[in-house]
């Protein structure tokens, strides 16, 4: 059976990762983002990455993230999420990340997020198995522009177009 490029998840946005304005917070979309990934990848794929490094003492760690703010996040508010790998190599994998609405009619916030394969015992980056590379080699869903600023443009630019229809 294929599996799919784009996994996807929902929650609820809680009152204590909220600001005064009643938004999510900015520091919280890291949050947010991760936890739904890491549900994802276990749903989806069955890489459950705690039992990973407790028993092959291997794992991931973000070496960079990039977030657009599109629209405001409610305390309270459901939110849908998708999540596809567009990049990786034999130690790194770039995933992006999109938070919507709960009818995913409304883009609230994209991310890429950078990880870095690691040996947790030596604390260095590591390789990906064979396994992995051959999951990554399936799922990969590449999109067309090879930057952030460029990506979070043509989303902005498609937002814009749909505004004035």
């Amino acid at each position: 059976m294929e599996k799919p490029k784009i996994l996807t998840s929902s929650t609820k946005i809680r009152f204590q990762d909220c600001d005064p304005f009643n938004h999510l917070n900015n520091g919280r979309y890291v949050d947010y983002f991760i936890n739904q990934r890491e549900d994802q990848i276990l749903n989806a794929y069955g890489i459950d990455i705690f039992k990973m490094i407790r028993e092959e003492q291997l794992g991931w760690v973000v070496s960079s993230t990039q977030i657009a703010y599109i629209l405001p996040v409610f305390t309270m508010e459901e939110i849908a999420f998708e999540s596809q790998t567009i990049d990786f190599s034999k130690k790194h994998l770039r995933a992006e990340m999109r938070m919507f609405n709960k009818n995913k009619t409304e883009l609230k916030a994209l991310a890429w997020m950078t990880f870095v394969h690691v040996d947790v015992k030596k604390q260095r980056p590591t390789q990906h198995s064979e396994t992995l590379m051959d999951l990554f080699k399936e799922v990969v869903l590449p999109v067309k522009e090879t930057t952030f600023d460029e990506r979070e443009h043509h989303i902005r630019m498609l937002k814009k177009k749909k505004e004035k229809k």
